[in-house]
Parts: C-alpha cells; structure tokens; sequence
C-alpha cells in the first residue's frame, strides 16, 4: 500500500530516542521477513523438477540454437519471458523496466554459473530493432515459429483469450493480451539434459525490477495509484520527460 499525500504531510516527528526504539522494532519485523524469504527459497530449490523433452531452436544474432545452447557453457539459465509479440512496435514498458537492470547483472550472473537471456516470440529482425534503440547489450533470442512461449505459458492463441481459458500464473483465467510476462529457470546436467525447475509470473516477476526494492525505501514508496495495472507510469527509459525536481520552499531564501 502506498503512502498518500495527506500522510506524507501530517507524518510524526518525534525524538531520537524514540525513532531509534521504532526502527529497532521494525527492524525485528525486518528480520523476520528475511528469515521467511529465506526459507522459502530453501522450499524453492526443493522443487521437484520436470525434464524438458521438446527440442526447442532460437533465433539469435548467432544464428540457430537450441535451448540446450542458450545455456552458453553454463548450467543454470534464467528466462526473461519479454513480451515482444510479431508486428510490435515496441516491446512491453513494464518488461523494458525488467531488462534495464539486465545488463548490471549478467557479469555477476555468470560467477554464479548463471546465463540470463531474454526470449520473445517477435521475429529477430523486430527484436534487435528495439533492442538497438534501447541500448541494451544482454542476449535475445526469438522463439518465432516455435512452441515456446505456448508451452510455458506466455503466450496465448486467439480462441484460447476468446473462451477466457488461458493459463496463466497457474490458473486458467481471462486475459488481455496475446502476450504475458514471465521468468523461468533451467538446469542442465552433465549428461546435457535438460530440466525446467521454475517459473514465476504476475507480480513474480518483480525479482528483476531492483529499482521497486529502492523505491520501497523511500517516504513516498512507489508511489503509484490504485489502479489494476499499478505500473501505468512506466515509460521506456528514453520516452521519459524530464523528472521535474521539487519545488522549492517560499522560506528557502531569506
């Protein structure tokens, strides 16, 4: 929940000796919250795992390549499901917010027998056009033609979103759009086979969106309406206007 105006406003200010004692009390909440997240990434990696037996090929700057070799020489491969669908102009805004922290994170990623690459069903052509303007440097594959997007459940047929039956954050609903977000994980041994081990979607997703967790910091938090879809304000990082700085107080110059 958001912070409103009127609380920014008429919030307390107290002394140091009892923001300290609040903060210390928050901060037990804090911790518990950790140990939590903790223990559910523990339940997390437990998940059983499922083989993946489709022989899934890519479009990628390299050429053709299989899921197996997205991979890039690593075990562990993360999935941004990035809706970019055949004949966008431009992709999703929310999904360009998750893959601005992309490029950040690959070199770590990679320390961590991790490669992350996005995965859109627009042809390749359409996908580094956006990808050129966006100044992005992160691998992006095309799943154009094949069933990728379908099987993992972010991209949707005509009659499947004229029924209302879509699958989607594992429960069949109605849905908007032809395309969904998403992020998925494999494993692949040492035999080479492959195993799907997570998926995550709706506000799942938000594991990629690193500003939301600075903005949650903040007085204001994000400060965004009550709306369905919370993330109406995001814009592509190059069709913003100038953030206007705040206004200065009439006692400001003496």
């Amino acid at each position: 929940m958001n912070t409103t105006n009127s609380e920014i406003k008429n919030h307390p200010v107290v002394s140091s000796e009892r923001w300290l004692s609040e903060r210390k009390a928050l901060l037990a909440r804090e911790k518990e919250l950790m140990r939590l997240h903790d223990q559910v990434a523990r339940e997390r990696r437990a998940l059983p795992w499922e083989r993946v037996d489709k022989d899934y090929v890519f479009d990628t700057a390299e050429g053709r390549r299989t899921l197996a070799e997205l991979f890039d020489g690593r075990r562990q491969l993360l999935v941004q499901h990035f809706m970019l669908g055949p004949g966008w102009e431009q992709g999703c805004p929310s999904c360009s917010f998750m893959a601005d922290h992309t490029d950040g994170m690959n070199v770590h990623l990679a320390q961590r027998d991790i490669t992350l690459v996005a995965i859109s069903r627009a042809p390749l052509a359409e996908i580094a056009r956006f990808r050129q303007r966006m100044g992005w440097q992160f691998r992006w594959a095309s799943s154009h033609g094949s069933d990728f997007n379908y099987d993992f459940n972010v991209s949707f047929t005509p009659e499947e979103r004229a029924r209302g039956e879509v699958s989607y954050n594992y429960v069949t609903q109605s849905f908007p759009h032809e395309e969904a977000p998403g992020v998925s994980v494999f494993y692949k041994d040492d035999a080479g086979e492959i195993f799907h081990t997570y998926s995550t979607y709706g506000r799942g997703v938000e594991v990629m969106m690193g500003a939301y967790n600075m903005m949650d910091l903040t007085p204001e938090g994000r400060g965004e309406r009550d709306v369905p879809h919370k993330m109406e304000w995001v814009r592509h990082h190059d069709r913003y206007e100038v953030a206007p700085a705040a206004a200065s107080s009439c006692c400001a110059h003496t």
